[in-house]
């Protein structure tokens, strides 16, 4: 008599398991969709794992300590641009507000999306260089062969020069991979060479890094 009872308690038993069950896996879900852009944040504010921080303001100390900049620019497969530094190297004083440019080329007759990613070598090195601004920041679409120079104004933390482990780094690599994204509405391509100072606009502009011998 009691059996009718006790089965629809178990059912009722098994329906909240599989409920939390289901909002559990919602939950990690979500949590893995997160992850990613909290990571990145993370590493732009704290330095960590070779990310370069991002600065709100130039720096107001200029050492005479110098330090050689490479960049380096890869594509990852699935993406037909090519992409490549105007300059291989550059000698920039510690404090200095620099500015590179990396060149990038859609190399298909379809307009292309991408996004770049971004660390620096030595890892040490990493929370002491700082972007003020950067192509990585937003997304980027080139339109059939469109070939567009791309700026990114930085310098490099005059406290690097009193930390234990990063203090006697005299070479600096920044790296960028550069991966298909799909495209957004109203996401409009860069114009070419809108990044470079020209004229008298380009009196206060960060100063180009002095290429490397």
């Amino acid at each position: 008599m009691q059996t009718e009872p006790h089965s629809s308690d178990l059912h009722r038993r098994h329906r909240a398991i599989a409920l939390w069950c289901a909002l559990l896996v919602a939950g990690m879900v979500g949590a893995a969709y997160a992850a990613a852009p909290l990571y990145r944040l993370f590493c732009e504010v704290t330095g960590f794992d070779g990310t370069p921080r991002i600065a709100s303001k130039p720096s107001s100390t200029v050492l005479d300590r110098t330090v050689v900049v490479r960049f380096d620019a890869n594509v990852a497969p699935g993406l037909a641009w090519r992409f490549e530094p105007a300059e291989q190297t550059a000698t920039v004083r510690i404090g200095e507000n620099a500015l590179a440019f990396y060149r990038a080329t859609n190399l298909t007759d379809r307009p292309l999306h991408g996004t770049a990613t971004f660390n620096v070598f030595p890892e040490q090195a990493a929370p002491f260089f700082n972007k003020l601004q950067c192509f990585c920041f937003t997304e980027q679409v080139l339109e059939p062969g469109q070939s567009v120079e791309m700026p990114v104004s930085f310098f490099i933390d005059p406290a690097i020069v009193t930390d234990k482990d990063a203090g006697s780094t005299s070479h600096i690599t920044l790296s960028y991979t550069f991966y298909a994204a799909a495209p957004k509405p109203g996401l409009a391509s860069p114009a070419p060479d809108a990044g470079r100072p020209d004229g008298d606009n380009g009196k206060d502009a960060p100063r180009r890094g002095k290429q490397a011998g």
